[in-house]
């Protein structure tokens, strides 16, 4: 199995991580070789990594960027980026897949926590994932807003082969994120509590805009940790905790993260 070292300060969207080791995963059998507690960090779209360098990380290879149609199925790789997904979408007139182009991610990444916007999910046209224990239909995946219980690592994934690419959906996802801070960040940090805003609270607790070194909640939008420039692991951690406690006291509402952490 290939091993590369990576910087995530350059390769994470947050860019925060330094210098770390990361397995390359060229096939399916060598996930039986990887260490215990290992992390699939994809693009490492959503993931605060630290720098000290305790969780062993791994990487789908190339080998599972793809896309391909086979009868009335779309079967995409699980190292697939949503950009690329959407294109394709775009270019065959397939729907469901218009909200990918506002989420950096890969499809595994994609699916384990069941990305989307609005009532727009990955999962709405899912038919089977398939990981290291071989296929697994829709209907036996316990999943919810943002969250799935996906024993394994995602490999590629079956989807419905609808016609009909909505550009008028497409307009109004970019709408949906036209408040989103231009600086580096990991997406939405929290989810939304039900019929609530994660955003709203944290403004609300008088974060919108905290800094903590050069890691802030972004003015723009309260629910973005944003990194002002070389900004520290240790200050965006602080701030997420600095936000659960504050909301939580205030409204007596556990904030649940969207991203995740990695020591």
């Amino acid at each position: 199995m290939l091993i590369k070292n990576i910087d995530f300060s350059k390769f994470s969207n947050i860019n925060i991580g330094g210098q770390r080791e990361i397995y390359i995963i060229e096939d399916i059998d060598e996930v039986s070789q990887l260490p215990k507690k290992f992390k699939i960090v994809g693009g490492a779209n959503n993931i605060l990594i630290s720098p000290r360098g305790v969780t062993p990380l791994g990487q789908l290879s190339k080998k599972f960027d793809f896309l391909r149609v086979t009868s009335n199925y779309l079967h995409i790789g699980g190292a697939t980026p949503n950009g690329k997904i959407f294109n394709f979408a775009k270019h065959h007139n397939l729907s469901g897949f218009e909200f990918l182009q506002y989420l950096p991610s890969t499809l595994g990444g994609a699916i384990k926590m069941n990305a989307g916007l609005k009532e727009y999910e990955i999962f709405n046209n899912l038919i089977a994932v398939k990981t290291e224990h071989g296929w697994i239909e829709r209907e036996k995946i316990n999943f919810s807003y943002r969250h799935t219980e996906i024993d394994g690592i995602i490999f590629e994934a079956k989807f419905k082969l609808l016609q009909g690419f909505n550009k008028e959906l497409v307009a109004l996802f970019k709408d949906m994120r036209s408040n989103q801070p231009k600086e580096p960040s990991l997406g939405s940090t929290f989810k939304n509590p039900p019929n609530l805003s994660a955003g709203q609270l944290i403004e609300q607790v008088g974060l919108k805009g905290f800094k903590i070194g050069n890691m802030a909640f972004s003015k723009l939008h309260a629910n973005f940790l944003i990194n002002l420039g070389n900004g520290k692991f240790e200050d965006g951690l602080k701030l997420i905790q600095l936000a659960e406690t504050r909301v939580f006291e205030e409204f007596g509402i556990k904030l649940k993260k969207e991203i995740e952490i990695v020591e």
